[in-house]
């Protein structure tokens, strides 16, 4: 899974001063955590983020293959963005794996 030009990006996530971390899982299920960086994914609040993030694309990819009027139209989820009070996380997924950073948009 490195290659330069991830360990270069991730690199620059970790470094950007509104990130809070990022999380690397696996498609699988469960939604294994491959890399995490950012004291808030350590332990046990890393898996519940690992789950939830993974839920949060199976549902929405399940909406949207609901919605469309061709069942082989392969609609998917490239990128999802979802802003709380508190966070925001930015989630891309992959056909292998999903990156889900974490960042306060009040800093």
């Amino acid at each position: 899974m490195s290659t330069p030009e991830l360990e270069h990006t991730l690199s620059l996530l970790s470094s950007h001063r509104t990130v809070l971390g990022y999380i690397v899982l696996s498609r699988g299920h469960p939604h294994g955590i491959i890399r995490q960086s950012g004291a808030i994914f350590d332990g046990e609040h890393g898996r519940k983020y690992a789950t939830a993030v993974g839920k949060i694309i199976e549902n929405v990819q399940s909406s949207l293959e609901e919605l469309s009027e061709d069942p082989n139209d392969g609609d998917e989820v490239r990128f999802l963005r979802i802003r709380t009070k508190r966070h925001e996380i930015m989630i891309s997924p992959d056909d292998k794996y999903l990156l889900a950073v974490l960042h306060d948009p009040a800093s």
